[in-house]
């Protein structure tokens, strides 16, 4: 593992992409969210990602030059087609719209269809935390994880954010419908470790810690077992409908290849802004009193630390800033030779 520093590791991302057709504004804010996700800890959805968007980009499956087209507008909320585009800019643009609408009538509601893989979904529930709004986004995919109960794939990982603004550290949740996503399986497996509980099944139908034989079968657990399938299912539905997109079932006849991941999805931005909704001083109350009693809780462990979303993600931003971001050497070969 080496650790490259931050503006580096930009700026390399940034070159990459400008090689590929970007403009270097748009190279610029796209290098910028994949390195924040990979300073944040959340590799898989970094640095890891750049290979395989320039594979895309090669392929045709994603447009360079595609943008946001406005659909529809009703009251608070606007409908968008993705044309394709980047999907880390086209979600980046959905939730900074969303705010813009919040900001004059407490709530905005953007959606997007025809977009590509947002990359790391937490960036957009930062986005809008650390500006005081509470976010909440989610997106359908293609089918990578079986309903419970079954052995094939018909379900999207349908990864969903929430977050609430908070002036000490925003909190803030990023989850896949699944125990562990795919990109931690792969991270998990590049570091010869294994999961530290059952993450799917193998081959034979066992359920087991080990990442490369879930990425072999492909029988990824839901979280929560039936609820995380149920989950899943009601998510793709509801962001389908709000979005007029594919659904994971129209999806899945849409790949243009059997190794595709988010081509001409739909996604779903929410921005709330509290303080005009039920004032300041009470947003800041509510959100200080939950953490105190959220902290509050005695550990499990005599040793161990109870974390709400979000705060370690703090803790390794600043030390990754300080000493340099983790990035595999594999990956940061293959990426600087591209």
């Amino acid at each position: 593992m080496l650790r490259v520093p931050y503006e580096e590791l930009k700026a390399e991302i940034a070159r990459v992409l400008i090689n590929r057709g970007y403009t270097e504004e748009k190279a610029n804010s796209s290098a910028e969210l994949f390195s924040k996700a990979s300073l944040d800890g959340v590799y898989s959805h970094g640095l890891n990602r750049v290979p395989r968007l320039v594979e895309y980009i090669d392929r045709g499956w994603v447009d360079v030059n595609g943008e946001p087209t406005l659909m529809d507008t009703n009251g608070l909320m606007e409908r968008y087609n993705g044309n394709t585009g980047p999907g880390d800019l086209n979600a980046k643009f959905c939730m900074n719209r969303a705010k813009e609408i919040a900001e004059e009538n407490m709530l905005g509601m953007v959606t997007i269809n025809n977009t590509n893989h947002w990359m790391r979904g937490g960036n957009y529930g930062w986005q809008a935390a650390e500006d005081g709004y509470i976010g909440i986004c989610w997106t359908n995919t293609e089918s990578c994880m079986p309903p419970w109960g079954a052995k094939d794939s018909r379900l999207g990982n349908n990864p969903i954010i929430l977050a609430v603004p908070n002036k000490e550290s925003p909190i803030v949740l990023d989850m896949a419908m699944s125990q562990f996503s795919y990109g931690k399986l792969q991270v998990t497996r590049l570091k010869g470790e294994k999961l530290p509980i059952d993450g799917g099944f193998n081959m034979q139908g066992q359920l087991t810690q080990e990442p490369g034989e879930i990425e072999e079968s492909r029988r990824i657990l839901p979280m929560g077992y039936w609820k995380g399938s149920g989950l899943a299912f009601l998510l793709d539905l509801i962001v389908t409908l709000l979005a007029k997109g594919n659904s994971t079932a129209e999806l899945d006849q849409l790949k243009p290849e059997s190794h595709v991941s988010g081509h001409k999805v739909s996604q779903v931005f929410i921005a709330i802004n509290p303080n005009d909704l039920s004032g300041e001083a009470f947003t800041e109350e509510v959100v200080e009193n939950a953490i105190e009693h959220f902290k509050e809780a005695q550990p499990s462990k005599e040793d161990g630390v109870v974390s709400y979303p979000g705060e370690n993600t703090q803790k390794r931003r600043k030390e990754n800033l300080k000493k340099g971001v983790p990035v595999d050497k594999s990956i940061w070969d293959k990426v600087t030779k591209l």
